[in-house]
């Protein structure tokens, strides 16, 4: 078993909230994803942080680049490790 783990990287918690409860639906995942967020040193403001989902993947059975067309929709990307 590999400890493989995804970062989806998205402007807003509502953004990363939808992302993270349509990834079950579209890739099958059985895991929920955790949910983070992810702001610039010193800045406390929400509308300078971004949302990262996190999701492990131990089967590697999730293709990166659906992956990143997936956060695509929400006007994310997924991060490269």
């Amino acid at each position: 078993m590999s400890d493989v783990r995804h970062v989806l990287v998205l402007p807003d918690r509502d953004a990363a909230e939808e992302a993270a409860q349509a990834l079950g639906d579209r890739f099958g995942i059985d895991e929920e994803p955790r949910i983070l967020r992810d702001a610039l040193a010193g800045e406390d403001d929400a509308e300078d942080a971004q949302w990262l989902v996190v999701l492990r993947d131990e089967r590697e059975a999730l293709d990166p680049g659906e992956l990143d067309a997936f956060a695509g929709e929400w006007e994310g990307w997924r991060e490269e490790p």
